[in-house]
């Protein structure tokens, strides 16, 4: 079933946290969305899917460290764009970030820096999330496969609940 994009409010929109059964899934909407795979993985991570009307859209992981998270797989399905998934997928994990008590969120994106600034996010340093984040899948693979110094790097920091305005 493909999906055809119309006005946000005709459709039924439901974000899910993944399950393990889910992950071929989560894998076959980023190979659709022509974005790499191989260190995405289960473990350490969770993942969110986007449907429209039952019929998976998008989806949004989120590796887990020591008081920080790093964003990725952030992917919608061409056919569901401009539907607000996108939106609604990042905000689920920022959420999900803040509530774990991270202080910091990180991700990667060379093309998406418009994007990321909308939600807050500012250039950092690919060092800066090694630093952060080592046993990160994804950044474990950029240190390994030597990518990681060319990539541009973001984060955002976090009010952790409890602290009050000025705790981010």
């Amino acid at each position: 079933m493909t999906l055809t994009p119309v006005p946000l409010n005709t459709m039924h929109v439901k974000l899910r946290q993944a399950a393990p059964a889910d992950f071929p899934l989560i894998l076959d909407l980023l190979t659709r969305c022509g974005l790499h795979t191989s260190s995405v993985t289960p473990q350490g991570c969770t993942y969110w899917i986007a449907e429209l009307d039952g019929v998976p859209g998008g989806c949004i992981g989120l590796e887990h460290g020591e008081g920080a998270s790093l964003i990725r797989s952030t992917a919608v399905v061409p056919e569901a764009r401009g539907q607000g998934l996108g939106r609604a997928l990042v905000q689920s994990a920022l959420t999900q970030a803040t509530l774990r008590g991270d202080r910091t969120v990180y991700l990667f994106s060379q093309e998406a820096g418009d994007y990321w600034g909308r939600f807050g996010f500012v250039p950092a340093s690919a060092e800066a999330i090694a630093a952060a984040l080592p046993e990160a899948p994804q950044v474990r693979s950029g240190v390994l496969k030597g990518w990681i110094a060319e990539e541009q790097a973001w984060k955002r920091n976090l009010t952790v609940p409890g602290e009050g305005v000025g705790g981010g």
